[in-house]
């Protein structure tokens, strides 16, 4: 032990915990370090034998390893990650911030290793104080990591995100070192849907981003052929999210859970949500056949216990959203995958077999812009008509209103307010003398923007109130104070609208080209309400001051809504219900009978690097816009052989058909042809 030289002792613990060894290896570290204290690279066998400790569950001592290092070389800079990271996992995320700040302050010199520790501090500092709502240091670390190095996929969605959140317009801001080409290259499908109305690009940027960040498995994908045949008795149902608990997706599937039918279909949970306890968790796991928290599974080990279940259908409730399992769904656990509800729009991956929608939000001549195959039922949102709703109407001033004037209200979260429909509302007020616009709290900074963009629209900047966060309970009595809910665009309200109509508040929106764009619409149409879903801003603005202006109108879109709730399509859970189940069931016979969709992912590289071009100039993003430039792609560089021939210029050829049935060895891949842009 004395005579060890710090090579030997890494080699010698290195040998330890490949064997199994690792409470050995951490005392022969605890040993060497004790008997070398003058040793030249002391720091650095501290920071290995704090690795060991943390692997152990040591993370105090840990820390006090990575300390003790820093004080003897302060200018080491692994330590610096480490002890972060430590303290954020202890809850001293202030701590950590600090100590990557430290790291970041002290890189001056500029090369491969110092860039990479750079990166990695600022990258880290972002993810805490994104985290923690510090939103503005945390699109300050990521703006800076992004000049340093622009071609970071993660960062740049979560500095775009932070800018959505923080109603920054416009969200996409070019820098000297940072292209706009390059953000929009690295957005994520949940903000590309808060931020544009553009189905082709949605489309082919969910692609792009299953295929860049969903790692293809090792493993061959399971055969499942030998159990195509008959029905079984029982459907195995499995639904895999991190949202069934206390959380807009939860609310709503709580009594769909209750009312499937269990004499024909088994139903399966797969939680893969944060560690909490709460009613609608608890309501969720009482009322399905078996609940599997897969938190700490891999995606290999969830998927091989997927496949021990025998699920016949895995239904997606997550799609691209926080804490989804997406690599559960590539590893093909069940023979039929299913995208529905917890993302508005297509996956774009040759995993996900079907989406569930309904007639309003994805029409058939929208079909083309999904990956999957689309079915639907009446109204494609779950709701729960047993939901909790506070008795007493709280007042008012408690709700950071006026006792006085009319309440516009969106309770969205501030992230899907754009620009436009910011301007709209802001016209909505000029036009309604002493009325107030009631948005959900968001961190002081966003909203002393939202008053300072208010008032630079000659608006009072005391007309915009904020709710403050409640419980759900209280959170829906307080829509009684509220007048109309004035929905977002492109991303529209979907369990806020319902959670308002279910209240008795009209909810007036507008109809776009994309799934999430229509969900309002559709919710608005099944509620008994067509006539408030506008065709463009200008009717929106002009109906929101009509209403506004007019208390018996008001008053009168009021009671037509109480009195149609319990009819309406909905709120009608029990159908919904039965159409998803009838749903299963057709799946089912597509898979038995060999005819599964297979989704055709063909040239939308393509289609987005269009649209990034599109997008990152301005330009207009309609289809023709697209076949113009597909037309001049095809000019300059006929890359594809099979092509076709325009009839005339700027006309696209068109493949009618996206979908195509189930091709031999189950690959999921389709072949290397062309597949035009159908004429929307």
């Amino acid at each position: 032990m004395i005579k060890m030289t710090i090579t030997e002792l890494f080699g010698e613990a290195a040998r330890l915990e490949a064997g199994g060894e690792l409470p050995q290896a951490v005392n022969l570290y605890e040993a060497w370090i004790a008997l070398h204290p003058n040793e030249p690279h002391l720091h650095a066998a501290l920071f290995n034998y704090a690795i060991m400790q943390a692997r152990t569950g040591n993370k105090f001592g840990a820390i006090n390893s990575l300390r003790q290092a820093i004080r003897i070389k302060p200018d080491f800079q692994p330590p610096y990650i480490n002890l972060g990271r430590l303290l954020e996992d202890i809850g001293q995320g202030g701590d950590a911030v600090a100590q990557w700040t430290t790291l970041v302050n002290q890189l001056g010199a500029v090369n491969g290793e110092s860039l990479k520790h750079k990166l990695m501090a600022l990258q880290q500092m972002g993810r805490v104080l994104e985290n923690g709502h510090i939103d503005e240091p945390a699109e300050d670390a990521l703006r800076l990591s992004l000049e340093l190095n622009p071609h970071q996929p993660e960062v740049g969605q979560h500095w775009i995100a932070l800018r959505q959140r923080q109603c920054k317009w416009p969200v996409i801001e070019a820098s000297e070192f940072v292209s706009k080409a390059a953000l929009y290259a690295n957005i994520s499908p949940l903000s590309n849907a808060v931020m544009l109305d553009d189905p082709v690009f949605q489309l082919a940027r969910a692609a792009s981003y299953a295929r860049t960040t969903i790692p293809v498995p090792a493993a061959a994908a399971p055969d499942h052929e030998p159990r195509r045949g008959p029905r079984p008795a029982k459907l195995r149902i499995g639904y895999v999210s991190s949202d069934l608990r206390e959380h807009a997706v939860g609310f709503g599937l709580s009594e769909v859970m209750e009312l499937h039918d269990r004499e024909h279909f088994e139903i399966h949970a797969y939680y893969c949500g944060i560690d909490r306890e709460d009613p609608t968790k608890a309501r969720i796991r009482e009322s399905v056949d078996s609940w599997v928290d897969i938190n700490g599974l891999s995606d290999d080990a969830a998927a091989a216990r997927i496949r021990e279940d025998e699920i016949d259908i895995l239904i997606d409730v997550n799609g691209y959203t926080r804490d989804a399992r997406t690599g559960v769904f590539a590893r093909r656990p069940a023979p039929v995958q299913v995208n529905w509800y917890g993302f508005p729009g297509t996956m774009g991956t040759p995993y996900h077999h079907y989406v569930i929608a309904d007639p309003q939000v994805v029409p058939e001549s929208s079909e083309i812009f999904f990956s999957e195959k689309v079915l639907r039922v009446p109204c494609y949102q779950p709701n729960d008509r047993k939901r909790s709703v506070a008795p007493e109407t709280p007042s008012r001033a408690s709700e950071n209103l006026p006792e006085d004037g009319f309440v516009f209200c969106c309770l969205n979260g501030s992230q899907k307010i754009t620009e436009a429909v910011f301007d709209a509302w802001m016209k909505i007020l000029a036009g309604v003398p002493g009325s107030v616009l009631w948005l959900l709290d968001s961190i002081a900074g966003t909203n002393e923007r939202l008053r300072k963009l208010a008032e630079a629209r000659g608006v009072d900047p005391q007309r915009l109130c904020f709710a403050p966060k409640r419980p759900n309970p209280q959170h829906l009595a307080r829509y009684r104070l509220a007048g109309l809910f004035l929905d977002t665009f492109p991303y529209g309200a979907h369990t806020t609208a319902s959670d308002a109509m279910w209240m008795g508040v009209p909810v007036l929106t507008m109809s776009g080209r994309t799934f999430a764009s229509r969900v309002c619409a559709g919710l608005v149409t099944s509620a008994g309400m067509p006539d408030m879903v506008m065709a463009d801003i200008e009717a929106y603005v002009a109906k929101a001051i009509a209403i506004g202006n007019d208390a018996v109108a008001a008053q009168a879109l009021r009671e037509r809504l109480e009195r149609e709730r319990d009819t309406s399509v909905l709120f009608d859970t029990p159908t919904l219900v039965a159409a998803l189940e009838g749903l299963y069931d057709e799946m089912w016979s597509d898979f038995a009978a060999g005819q599964l969709p297979v989704p055709d992912l063909r040239n939308l590289a393509i289609y987005e690097e269009i649209a990034i071009r599109l997008h990152s100039t301005g330009e207009p993003f309609g289809i023709e816009d697209y076949q113009r430039h597909l037309a001049t792609l095809h000019r300059h560089a006929p890359v594809w052989p099979d092509v076709r021939l325009w009839q005339k210029a700027g006309a696209v050829p068109v493949d009618l058909s996206r979908h195509r049935k189930q091709v031999p060895a189950a690959s999921g891949h389709t072949p290397p042809d062309v597949a035009w842009l159908k004429r929307a």
